[in-house]
């Protein structure tokens, strides 16, 4: 197979004779999206019957796969194809395949099937429109009584923003380099999401916000305005995590965390590839520390791995798989989406500690330590981290998730332009 001459190549010292050869990774071409019009990778994209081009996340949101013909059409729509079979759509919240006629489209314009309509949506009695459990109705209409299950609401409604909501953000501490969390949270029956939810703002105050997700049925996320490291452990209300649980909050299977880093805290490049190279490469213990395996939110696999390059080459460039171990698809910031969300501090703790650590050890990963000395190895990075006090919770959590491994001779590459 011959692929197109790429704009970089990988340098990789043979362990057998001491010369060094050139492997151009895998070029994949890019697309224009006949639906949002935004580019996007040709791999996960897929033409319709009627021979447009749509991304994935277009196909996630707006189209529907005939199970006669395999053929691609818009949600509502039968199939273009010669299978004659029922038109079905994709639930928003579920992503399963479901009749039309068997579902409904909510006040945001989410069409949902009517098994998550029944578990997860209510209707409003004067507007009939539907909304998520724990949601004031979206038209504002103000119908009768309180949804969000707290006693006393005035309630959820003035703290919960739409996922959409993004302030400018307010930087805290010295950077460049600036971590921002995302910690999603379920409540549990019983509780009232309204009073978890204004606990969490009032111990916030401006440092963070609280926003709608999609993906939770009865939670909301936990986002603050990016922190230094050392101001984050100095400064965040770490309380706050016990304190949300005490009030019937739960980091369930389902719920994830994201730390944000900024790309201004890279050096170069090179630095970027080192990163993402070295996470990339070491999927079991990261994700034993991120306490999540195989998760479809924060994939590992080889095409996410072979699509790095096209992130570290032109930083203007962010576009990809979002829903990948590094989401590279922000502006301003690599989004890390592999860790279980939690309500223990020092589990939280040690999220932002790999975050921050990751960045600082491949700023200076050179040759000769990847060489003479496993640089690429999750065992380097452990002892590199154990050596800065500044990392205690990360290095707490690693002697108590990953396990010890021998030290192997690694391939050896560095990034070179």
């Amino acid at each position: 197979m011959t692929y197109p001459v790429p704009d970089f190549f990988i340098t990789t010292l043979d362990p057998i004779a001491p010369r060094v050869r050139e492997y151009p990774w895998p070029s994949y071409p890019e697309i224009t999206c006949d639906h949002c019009l935004n580019r996007a990778s040709s791999a996960t994209a897929v033409r319709t019957l009627w021979g447009t081009r749509v991304c994935y996340d277009c196909r996630r949101a707006h189209y529907w796969q005939c199970s006669g013909c395999d053929g691609w059409n818009r949600n509502g729509e039968d199939c273009e194809g010669d299978c004659n079979s029922e038109p079905t759509v994709t639930c928003r919240r579920c992503d399963e395949q479901v009749d039309e006629d068997d579902t409904i489209t909510t006040l945001r314009g989410s069409v949902v099937c009517g098994d998550c309509q029944r578990d997860y949506y209510w209707q409003c009695s004067r507007c009939n429109g539907w909304n998520r459990d724990g949601y004031d109705c979206y038209t504002g209409c103000d119908d009768n009584g309180c949804h969000c299950g707290c006693d006393d609401c005035g309630g959820c409604g003035d703290v919960l923003r739409e996922y959409s909501y993004k302030p400018d953000p307010v930087f805290r501490g010295d950077g460049p380099l600036f971590l921002g969390p995302e910690i999603e949270v379920e409540v549990g029956d019983g509780y009232g999401l309204g009073g978890a939810a204004s606990y969490a703002a009032e111990m916030l105050g401006s440092l963070g916000y609280l926003k709608e997700d999609s993906s939770l049925s009865h939670g909301f996320e936990v986002v603050t305005h990016p922190m230094s490291l050392d101001w984050a452990m100095e400064n965040f209300p770490w309380e706050v995590l016990p304190g949300l649980a005490e009030r019937g909050a739960r980091a369930e299977r389902s719920t994830g965390m994201h730390v944000h880093v900024s790309r201004a805290g890279f050096t170069s490049p090179c630095h970027r590839y080192r990163w993402m190279k070295f996470i990339y490469r070491n999927r079991d213990e990261i994700q034993a520390v991120a306490r999540r395996h195989d998760s479809e939110y924060s994939s590992f696999d080889s095409y996410v791995r072979s699509e790095v390059r096209k992130h570290i080459k032109d930083d203007r460039r962010h576009y990809g798989q979002r829903y990948s171990a590094i989401n590279p698809n922000n502006a301003t910031t690599y989004e890390l989406r592999m860790f279980k969300s939690s309500l223990d501090p020092e589990e939280v703790q040690a999220a932002f500690g790999f975050a921050h650590a990751s960045v600082e050890y491949t700023r200076g990963l050179t040759y000769h330590s990847i060489a003479k000395e496993n640089g690429w190895t999750f065992d380097a990075f452990a002892r590199w981290v154990a050596e800065r006090p500044k990392y205690a919770p990360l290095t707490n959590q690693i002697n108590k998730l990953v396990p010890t491994t021998t030290l192997n001779p690694q391939e050896l590459s560095v990034c070179v332009f």
